[in-house]
């Protein structure tokens, strides 16, 4: 399996396709093949995709560390040095949209443009009967779905050690400064489902925010639209990471 020694972590990850290099950052609690088995192979016509599991995830063992979205930025980071790659394009989907966004923050050479899925940068972007289920939910209350794929490429199977570690990285505060948002230079596709875990009006403050912001807002979608609405998506990521760079907004565009 190739795997890549960063961080202390034996980190797994998977290249496939031609092209430029395109990061794929998967969904809290997910494998590659459940967040990204439909959306890779249209990718992969036309980029190098470079799919990640992260701490605990996957093919990725856990070890002695809490899990942080700086942790998982930073180890990411690592793995593209270690592959030699001076910068790529990045899709995340919720919690691997959230890395992707520190990853821009803490790696800013390291990302072209940055596309993000159903991602939040505060806990006041999550509806409360979420923050509710996320406060008091055990292991057995997360899809079924998502264990079984995990369960299959698991090299230890630690379910609910992975369930705790990432509910504890989810409640609390998770909100980057305003300023530090508004620092992004790459430019940012922020989109969610009109049915998604995160307000609608925290994606137009993020495109508000965002010196060369873009958003969408899918009709008819939830949280869950790399897996069940994929030509959706790729009908908006492939036109933005393949187009022109956008220019900075101008004074006007923002709130």
């Amino acid at each position: 399996m190739p795997i890549a020694s960063v961080n202390g972590l034996e980190m797994y990850y998977e290249i496939e396709g031609a092209g430029p290099p395109l990061l794929l950052l998967h969904g809290g609690l997910t494998t590659i093949e459940y967040s990204f088995e439909k959306l890779r192979p249209k990718l992969a016509q036309r980029w190098t995709t470079i799919a990640v599991e992260q701490q605990a995830h996957g093919r990725t063992a856990d070890i002695d560390r809490e899990i942080t979205y700086d942790y998982m930025a930073d180890d990411t980071a690592a793995l593209l040095r270690h592959l030699n790659v001076a910068q790529a394009d990045v899709f995340g989907w919720s919690d691997g949209g959230n890395t992707g966004i520190q990853l821009a923050l803490r790696h800013p050479d390291l990302v072209r443009k940055l596309a993000v899925f159903g991602s939040f940068c505060s806990m006041e972007a999550l509806y409360p009967h979420i923050i509710e289920f996320f406060a008091t939910a055990t292991a057995d209350d997360f899809g079924a779905d998502l264990k079984e794929a995990y369960e299959k490429v698991a090299p230890r199977k630690e379910w609910t050690r992975l369930i705790d570690k990432t509910k504890v990285m989810t409640l609390p505060d998770t909100s980057w400064s305003r300023d530090k948002l508004k620092s992004i230079s790459a430019p940012t596709l922020f989109m969610i489902g009109d049915d998604d875990i995160v307000k609608p009006e925290h994606a137009v403050d993020m495109f508000r925010l965002l010196p060369k912001g873009q958003l969408a807002i899918l009709p008819g979608t939830n949280h869950f639209a790399p897996v069940y609405k994929p030509d959706l998506l790729l009908s908006l990521i492939e036109p933005f990471l393949a187009g022109p760079m956008p220019k900075v907004k101008t004074a006007a565009s923002f709130g």
